[in-house]
């Protein structure tokens, strides 16, 4: 090869690898800039939620001194003593028949409400507001609302029965109607969140479809189960998910309304963290706790996932 082809194709590749120094320069310094953006937020996750994650399990595997300090390691014996109590058994059955009052329930009556609003009636928006009134309301503002209706002398539920001669009855003081309590409670607070995020996925819904519905001469109900719901179901799925896992959180409405009772019937397991690690003191328990509803809430939804986005029909 003559020496001016030889000079050429050293040109070339001392070029070529000028720009592949500078691509990696420019990259290297992307990435430079990129953690320091993301170094705010880092921090705060380090140090409200991975610290406290590792510290918790950590915790959960030793007996702890009054201030929480780690004093002696049993292992697994804070859950092999968490398994043989029949108090943290009944908080499980407890947790679980709540989720269960509150999930479905909530869905379904925050999508109906949500498909009220979003016909085109005249005073409609009043509604809306009125819907999303609860979103707006504090844990606590909520809670005693509800304490005032559930009082079994000067409550409104109570009169209301009485005008049609049925007998009071205790909502927090019994055993059987306490969680139900609690239940309703909650559903009611969720509502405005749950309904303001389906009717957005209502009204991003194509309207197209709706009139080939009625020009095929499809009724109300088969739009809403053919067009609807499965339209809709993306964001379905998010207030399922949403909802699930904030009913196994739940904490405040507890708190105010029965303190864990009467006779632990509302003795969620959260309440139950609670009072182990700040009126028993026991914090090694509470983690052991606070691990084992971690890993119920990540496989149940997990499983969730794994079953519902088979449902799921994406636009």
């Amino acid at each position: 090869m003559s020496s001016p082809e030889q000079s050429v194709l050293e040109k070339i590749n001392e070029s070529h690898l000028k720009r592949k120094k500078r691509s990696l320069r420019d990259r290297t310094r992307n990435v430079r800039i990129a953690m320091l953006y993301l170094l705010p937020s880092l921090l705060l996750f380090s140090v409200f939620l991975f610290y406290p994650m590792i510290k918790t399990i950590y915790l959960s595997f030793f007996l702890t001194d009054p201030q929480g300090n780690a004093a002696l390691f049993v292992g697994l014996e804070n859950y092999l003593y968490l398994f043989e109590l029949s108090r943290f058994q009944k908080s499980m059955v407890s947790t679980f028949l709540f989720v269960l009052y509150t999930v479905p329930s909530g869905v379904v009556l925050a999508l109906f409400l949500a498909l009220i609003a979003n016909e085109k009636l005249r005073g409609i928006g009043f509604f809306r507001t009125l819907f999303s009134s609860t979103l707006g309301m504090s844990v606590a503002a909520s809670s005693v609302i509800w304490l005032f209706l559930f009082h079994p002398t000067v409550g409104t539920l109570n009169h209301f029965l009485a005008f049609f001669n049925l007998n009071p009855v205790s909502w927090l003081l019994d055993p059987g109607w306490a969680l139900i309590s609690i239940a309703i409670t909650t559903v009611w607070m969720n509502t405005g969140f749950s309904f303001l995020i389906l009717l957005g996925g209502l009204q991003n819904i194509d309207r197209n479809l709706y009139e080939s519905a009625r020009i095929d001469g499809a009724g109300y109900f088969y739009q809403l189960f053919k067009v609807t719901i499965p339209m809709l179901s993306p964001t379905l799925f998010f207030i399922v998910t949403i909802t699930f896992i904030n009913s196994f959180q739940s904490f405040g409405q507890v708190d105010i309304l029965t303190k864990g009772g009467p006779a632990e019937s509302t003795n969620l397991i959260v309440y139950s963290i609670y009072q182990e690690a700040f009126i028993n003191y026991q914090f090694g328990i509470a983690s052991a706790q606070a691990v084992i509803l971690f890993a119920i809430v990540l496989v149940l939804t997990l499983f969730q996932f794994k079953i519902g986005e088979r449902k799921v029909h994406y636009q």
